[in-house]
């Protein structure tokens, strides 16, 4: 784990690096990154949260939007994401050209590390607790990704140059004590302890919400182990939540983060940069070449979606049409640029705001009002929450949704009322509120889908890629990447022989 054994000033330096703020400031922490220096909580808070948004809403919402059914390209297009339609999960943790997940995620928590020692040091347990509540954020989602990781043993420098892997299951109780942690030092915090401003560039210094925040995390991790054999510690630990009776984001309470996005390259929202236009109004090669998959678009229809025209544009025939994930280069014209329906942002909407694309301002959504509605309503349904009903908290779900991607409100209760749609009228009433989690999640927080599709297997009828080594393998988790084999063999060796195709995540049974 090389890539986390930094100087206090080379760890702001590369969180600078992966930030796309426009608070300049923020990030502006350091100019000789060969010299350690101390630096405020007030500034390192920003930077942390930053690069936690910009992972989350970049690299992993394209990872679960590939495998999550979401998006796939044009025939011009169809040489990007080529390790992801072939499902070449080696080829994912090239040193050179992979996807650095594990890299970026323990380098994040080391920030949060740093920023919960500079707090302990200050007295500042506002501070802490959010360091800690994010820390087990990160644990969570590298777990999520690899299964067995280093906890106890991260973040030590050189004093641990070859962590021990501990047990994905034990990682995530652990993950979650530390947010429970995260929680007890807020809510312990003297009235006159610091306590973050606009340097909290998610709450704005809103310790309530922080609490509901770290609340629904812990929920989203609880509800991850359902098929997992694990119910009787789920059910404690929800009731520890009800117990301390914060409770978790409701109607218009979203984690979004806005650190002063600029019309200026590298200070745009990161997904708008990434994915529709640069600061010069250039259009991205993700954006000339991405597109929805015929699967997603055809759900949209099927249940007479509104949200679809707020998504997509139509195509020059005036149609929707989406592509294959995977298709190959040869499949005709039908998956051509022209042929086939784009994102909709101001450019495809008369200078209007699209529903994802709404401006290079955007604030990132870090954890949405209706996913953490949709993960109540489950717990709801499976009888660990109690309080509301399954059906209000699925009802407002997808109103958050419609709000979100400004869908009019008139047409919710059009919606609901549909025996496709409807609560009430749903056979399988799991499979059906996982579905319309799945629609809401589009784009915005897509890994969430891919976790869920491994956890429960919905949509059911999500199409695999025909370049698939098989017609029935998917990837289930991804590979330790190459300079973790390079640098921590031995602990690499001891997880033996694993395929990703294969080989589960720990609550993925």
């Amino acid at each position: 784990m090389k890539r986390t054994i930094y100087t206090l000033s080379l760890a702001l330096a590369t969180v600078g690096s992966l930030a796309l703020t426009g608070c300049e400031d923020f990030l502006d922490v350091n100019n000789n990154p060969n010299k350690a220096v101390e630096v405020p909580a007030d500034l390192r808070l920003p930077a942390a949260l930053v690069s936690t948004v910009n992972e989350e809403t970049v690299a992993l919402n394209q990872l679960g939007a590939l495998w999550g059914g979401y998006w796939g390209t044009t025939n011009e297009g169809a040489n990007l994401f080529t390790k992801e339609k072939a499902y070449s999960l080696v080829a994912i943790t090239d040193g050179r050209d992979g996807i650095p997940f594990w890299e970026n995620g323990y380098t994040t928590l080391l920030t949060y590390q740093l920023l919960r020692q500079e707090a302990e040091g200050t007295n500042s347990p506002n501070y802490a607790g959010i360091a800690k509540i994010m820390q087990g954020w990160h644990f969570l989602r590298l777990v999520d990704l690899y299964n067995n990781v280093p906890f106890d043993d991260a973040l030590q420098g050189t004093v641990r140059l070859t962590p021990r892997y501990e047990p994905g299951q034990q990682v995530y109780e652990k993950a979650v004590n530390l947010i429970s942690e995260g929680i007890a030092d807020i809510k312990q915090a003297p009235l006159t302890a610091p306590k973050p401003g606009a340097d909290d560039v998610v709450f704005q210094g809103n310790m309530t919400r922080w609490i509901k925040l770290a609340n629904t995390v812990k929920l989203r991790a609880l509800l991850r182990q359902s098929e997992a054999g694990t119910g009787s510690y789920v059910q404690a630990e929800l009731a520890k939540i009800q117990t301390e009776g914060s409770g978790f984001l409701g109607v218009g309470e979203n984690a979004y983060v806005q650190p002063g996005y600029l019309v200026t390259a590298g200070k745009q929202n990161p997904f708008w940069e990434a994915y529709y236009r640069t600061a010069a109004g250039v259009v991205t090669a993700n954006f000339t070449d991405l597109r929805p998959t015929e699967f997603v678009l055809g759900e949209y229809q099927r249940l007479n979606d509104p949200r679809l025209a707020r998504l997509y544009a139509r195509n020059s025939a005036g149609q929707y049409r989406g592509v294959v994930f995977g298709a190959p280069a040869n499949s005709g014209t039908t998956y051509n640029r022209a042929n086939t329906s784009t994102f909709l942002g101001p450019r495809e909407n008369n200078n209007q705001p699209g529903g994802l694309f709404k401006s290079a301002q955007q604030p990132s959504v870090l954890l949405s009002s209706f996913e953490s509605l949709f993960l109540q309503a489950e717990a709801t349904e499976r009888g660990w929450l109690t309080g509301t009903t399954a059906k209000s908290l699925y009802d407002a779900a997808i109103s958050e949704s419609f709000k979100y991607l400004d869908v009019p409100t008139a047409a919710t209760t059009t919606y609901l009322a549909q025996p496709t749609v409807s609560y009430e009228q749903a056979a399988n009433k799991i499979e059906r509120l996982i579905a319309q989690k799945w629609l809401a999640l589009n784009s915005i927080s897509s890994i969430e889908a891919w976790n869920d599709y491994r956890r429960l297997g919905y949509p059911a009828a999500l199409p695999n890629s025909p370049q698939a080594p098989t017609p029935t393998a998917r990837p289930l988790r991804l590979l330790y990447p190459e300079t973790e084999r390079t640098t921590n063999g031995t602990q690499i060796s001891e997880q033996g022989p694993l395929d990703g195709l294969r080989d589960r995540v720990w609550w993925d049974r």
